[in-house]
Parts: structure tokens; C-alpha cells; sequence
């Protein structure tokens, strides 16, 4: 359960990549807001500054039996993971454990979402995740989970979107006052 500070550049870094996004959203035609929602129109994305506490490097403590996981989503679909295994630390003075699960493609990577105290508060009620990529989150056999850039998931910005929803057991009973806050803006195709 290791919290580090990271290098002097990370804050920027971390800022540097919330600019992309926002340009990303603001202009691309891949954006995932309609397009009366962007260009001039856009409303921006909203953040808690960086905050090294909300960063840690951990084990992720691997379960002996990788269940698979059927997750319900916005549109009444499913999809299915691999409960891969667990990271547990501390926010707050609080113990507190989240659930990463891999997609059942196989594909190397992790999904780690979460619910907090600040959902629906500051922060997108239905939650946020995390993505870990070996290459880019391992470093000496541990992973960097970083709550730092936790994102929104596409249907807090658009409706049309079908998102996977958090599972109960990566509910947290702490807030996690780090990465994106709420959409400024009332995600499109709601209902008025």
C-alpha cells in the first residue's frame, strides 16, 4: 500500500493531457458530444487539481479463481470481465479495496471503475473508471493507480452512448476528490 510522489513533471503532465481531451471534445470529429455541443458551444470538462495523495503504486493482489463478471450497462445491455484481482489501500485513513477486472477478450489490459462519495455530488453519479496498460501503468511489478486521471465514462456526456455500469463491490465508502468532475452540462440526448 504505497502512495509515492511522483516526479516533478507529472502534475504537468497530467494537465497536459486534460488540455488534449478538452480540445480532443471541443473539436475532433471523433468527439463523443454531438456536434451542436461543440466548438464554440462546448461547455468545457471540469477537474480536481492534481493531488499526489490520490496517487498510488500497488500490487494488485490476484485472486486464485478469475470469476467472470457480467456487467449490466446504460442501454439495458451486458458485458462480460474477468475479476482479475484486487488493490487495496488506504484514502483518507480508510482501508478501502477495488476489483480490477479484465475485458473476457483477453485483451492485456484492466478496467478499474469506481463509485465514491463524491458521485453525484462533484462528480458523475453512476461513477468513473480507471484504464491500466501494462506498458504504460507497471513499473517493477506494480501498477501506478492514479485517481488522478479517472474519466467520465461517454454517456455522462452523450446518451446515445451505452456504458458499462460499477459494479456494487467497487462502491467506496470515501471520496476520491481527484480526476474529472461532473459535465458542466446536461449530458445530450436526456430526457427535459
Amino acid at each position: 500500500m504505497t502512495e509515492t510522489t511522483p516526479g516533478g513533471d507529472w502534475a504537468a503532465q497530467i494537465e497536459a493531457q486534460r488540455r488534449a481531451k478538452i480540445e480532443r471534445f471541443r473539436d475532433s470529429g471523433r468527439s463523443p458530444l454531438p456536434v451542436s455541443m461543440r466548438g464554440d458551444a462546448f461547455p468545457g470538462l471540469e477537474y480536481f487539481e492534481p493531488d499526489p495523495a490520490y496517487r498510488f503504486v500497488l500490487p494488485l493482489h490476484e485472486h486464485d479463481e478469475k470469476e467472470t463478471v457480467t456487467v449490466e450497462t446504460t442501454a439495458d445491455g451486458e458485458q462480460t470481465y474477468r475479476r482479475w484481482g484486487e488493490f487495496r489501500f488506504e484514502v483518507d485513513g480508510e482501508s478501502v479495496a477495488l476489483q480490477a477486472y479484465r475485458p473476457a477478450d483477453g485483451a492485456d489490459r484492466f478496467w478499474v471503475p469506481f463509485r465514491d462519495e463524491t458521485s453525484g455530488e462533484t462528480t458523475y453519479g453512476a461513477g468513473r473508471y480507471l484504464d491500466l496498460e501494462p506498458e504504460r501503468d507497471r513499473v517493477d511489478g506494480e501498477w501506478i493507480l492514479d485517481f488522478n486521471v479517472a474519466y467520465n465514462p461517454t454517456c455522462a456526456y452523450n446518451h446515445a452512448y451505452e456504458c458499462p455500469l460499477i459494479p456494487t463491490e467497487n462502491w467506496l465508502d470515501v471520496a476520491i476528490e481527484a480526476g474529472e468532475k461532473e459535465f458542466p452540462a446536461e449530458p445530450a440526448g436526456a430526457d427535459h
